[in-house]
């Protein structure tokens, strides 16, 4: 494949409305290199939300600020949505927590500017701050990965000519996790290359909750999808790590038998598969509490949620089996509208 060298370039962001998204145009406006043609900022909040959505633009970018509306289901949609406006050779997907570095412009002009043509996407270098004054939490070390993935939409320019010869986003991937590896293999799989430039961006750790890290295992079910349309091997692939899924499905086994032991009253058992399920769920909470700051929130979240994932992660994984028990067709969008329909 064989595209013409342009710097030219659109810019989408998908949004939440998150107060974070403010300082990612504060950033961009602040540039002084080479602007975008267009913003375009894609409404992910749900249709019927009648609010305008909250963001401050500053004016050295007003003109340039285009607001479309997503359907509320997932990143990939709506970056779907946002690159299908755009008319430039290149397009550069960014998160809406996200803080471009200084001279990110010229950076970027020049990372596309040196892609050669074969190259459909060329990746930025991620930082994550960390704590300088203490361990970093669980949260903020799950963060920190963002810094080592591979092609990740935090900030990813793709060829518009390569997002169309493979689709764009495939939209069965509703969260953000493991939509960027699915575009990103298909993409090598088409014969076009990624590379990774030096422009910087920063993504600070956003603020969570107690139990965010239970709702992260949803990611288990998009894994599963992703082994259906990629084989195994798409782990090597991605460069993604493997992460505990096996050992969770050990505890949670263990955890059942010994619910089911107790119930038909043999006790033995019952402690047995007890004894397995609480060495598991103690290895597990040792394993994020040693690395972090040891503080008695810090204790208590990792213990809580430490025998809380397991379950959830395999409830997750068990349902993409079964939901996916036959191979998923290949990623074949078609038109309609703006959006795409899938079987």
């Amino acid at each position: 494949m064989s595209t013409p060298r342009s710097a030219e370039f659109a810019i989408v962001i998908p949004t939440l409305g998150r107060p974070s998204l403010n300082l990612v145009l504060a950033a961009l406006a602040a540039e002084r290199g080479p602007r975008p043609a267009r913003i375009v900022l894609v409404d992910d909040r749900p249709p019927h939300d009648p609010t305008p959505l909250p963001v401050t633009v500053p004016d050295e970018v007003r003109s340039l600020v285009e607001t479309v509306p997503g359907r509320g289901a997932g990143p990939a949609a709506a970056r779907n949505a946002g690159w299908r406006v755009t008319r430039e050779p290149w397009v550069v997907f960014l998160d809406d927590d996200v803080v471009p570095g200084p001279g990110w412009a010229a950076a970027l002009t020049r990372d596309l500017t040196r892609a050669d043509p074969d190259t459909a996407g060329v990746q930025a270098r991620i930082t994550v701050p960390l704590p300088t004054d203490r361990r970093p939490t669980d949260w903020e070390r799950t963060t920190a990965g963002l810094a080592t993935a591979q092609w990740i939409t935090a900030d990813m320019a793709y060829r518009r000519a390569a997002l169309a010869d493979v689709g764009g986003f495939d939209e069965r991937f509703p969260r953000a996790f493991r939509e960027d590896a699915d575009l990103a293999l298909r993409v090598l799989d088409a014969g076009w290359a990624l590379a990774i430039g030096e422009r910087r961006t920063t993504h600070p750790v956003r603020p969570a909750g107690t139990w965010v890290s239970v709702r992260t295992q949803a990611g288990n079910a998009d894994d599963v999808l992703m082994n259906r349309l990629h084989g195994p091997v798409w782990w090597a692939r991605a460069g993604a790590p493997r992460g505990r899924l096996p050992r969770h499905l050990l505890v949670t086994a263990a955890g059942l038998l010994a619910l089911l032991s107790a119930a038909g009253r043999q006790p033995r058992l019952a402690a047995g598969w007890g004894a397995v399920w609480l060495a598991g769920t103690a290895e597990f909470a040792a394993a994020r509490v040693l690395p972090g700051p040891r503080t008695r929130e810090e204790i208590t979240r990792m213990l809580l949620t430490s025998a809380v994932i397991p379950p959830v992660a395999s409830a997750y994984w068990l349902g993409a089996v079964i939901r996916h028990r036959v191979r998923p067709r290949p990623f074949e969008p078609t038109k309609s509208g703006n959006s795409l329909v899938h079987d």
